[in-house]
């Protein structure tokens, strides 16, 4: 399968995987002919990239199918997952929450790193989509980082609920168009212990899950809030969802900004190693997650361009390259691999869009 931008999209592809609204049903079937009212619609909606079936390219699978079903099954009972926690339904509560140690537990069982998390996503209800992908990843990373399965169980619950504290800010706020005043600003700062205040309620939910809520925006430097904590004030589980959280939320649209390309998001945690995020859990997120999904075309320093087939671990911006057409006349040539980290005078300079 390609990864392919949905302006990229050629009239009459077929879909290679299911697009998902954001409560987890089947907007579009894999295997439908994408013709141009369905690209059209697509992106009204705010997907951004969809996966094609291109036989040059069929030995790349976006994801695993099971993770697939755990994530729809997921994003179905995020309002009730939300509701539950909030009204303290503590029955409810545990139930909801088994969902989230189903997919825990799936994770320790690949025993391997998901070097695809990108997914399709729609505007709306971007709260809980973020939560989802900030729990998939925090997950990932926590099972690098050596987590044992009870605290891997902690660290996903405490990611999934990590913005809950924001259902007590004002709709107005968390959604305006524009900058924030500084009473507004104020208030936003306030959800992890708005957060912390709900879930402490809730006796099912454990200690480290709620330090992941509360420490998720702070910073190791002391620059971040509620408390402005220091390094090993911070708890790995506050460290690791920060990180997830910033790499997430920089990768979506939103109504006040671009979404950052995969390797700018990528840079802004290399670059906040030692400052904004632990060193350590930059080193383990470098090892843990590439920097270009699987079937994206990209564009190299020598200005041929070729889709992503294989990651090389610990190399996460080095991906092996499938070139399919002539770089000047874009015409469909016999394809050959780059393997980059055996070419040090190539790099990757841009996605193709």
């Amino acid at each position: 399968m390609r990864l392919e931008f949905i302006d990229r999209v050629k009239e009459n592809e077929v879909l290679g995987k299911n697009i998902l609204t954001n409560d987890g049903k089947i907007l579009l079937r894999s295997g439908v002919s994408l013709n141009s009212r369905y690209v059209e619609k697509l992106k009204e909606l705010g997907v951004f990239f969809v996966y094609v079936e291109d036989v040059r390219l069929d030995d790349i699978l976006s994801e695993d199918e099971e993770l697939t079903e755990l994530k729809q099954t997921a994003i179905h009972n995020m309002s009730k997952i939300m509701k539950n926690v909030y009204t303290c339904n503590s029955r409810e509560v545990k139930d909801s929450l088994n969902i989230v140690e189903d997919m825990v537990d799936y994770i320790i069982r690949m025993g391997d790193v998901n070097t695809s998390l990108y997914d399709i996503r729609t505007y709306d209800n971007y709260t809980y989509v973020h939560s989802l992908d900030t729990c998939i990843m925090a997950s990932f990373l926590g099972l690098t980082n050596g987590f044992n399965e009870r605290e891997l169980k902690d660290l996903a619950i405490g990611a999934i609920l990590h913005d809950i504290g924001k259902v007590r800010v004002d709709n107005k706020i968390i959604t305006k168009n524009g900058a924030l005043t500084e009473e507004e600003f104020k208030e936003i700062r306030k959800h992890p212990e708005y957060g912390e205040e709900i879930l402490k309620k809730n006796l099912r939910i454990p200690d480290n899950a709620i330090k992941a809520v509360i420490q998720h925006h702070e910073r190791i430097d002391g620059r971040g809030y509620p408390y402005g904590l220091v390094d090993k004030e911070i708890s790995k589980f506050g460290k690791i969802v920060c990180i997830c959280d910033v790499y997430d939320a920089v990768s979506n649209d939103r109504v006040y900004r671009r979404k950052f390309s995969p390797n700018e998001a990528y840079e802004l945690i290399l670059a906040g190693s030692g400052t904004a995020f632990d060193s350590e859990m930059v080193l383990n997120f470098r090892e843990t997650f590439a920097v270009y999904p699987l079937g994206c075309c990209v564009k190299l320093s020598n200005s041929v361009e070729g889709y992503v087939i294989r990651q090389n671990r610990n190399f996460p911006d080095r991906p092996v390259i499938r070139v399919l057409y002539d770089s000047e006349t874009k015409a469909p040539i016999p394809f050959y691999e780059i393997d980059l980290l055996e070419h040090s005078n190539l790099v990757i300079t841009s996605i193709v869009v």
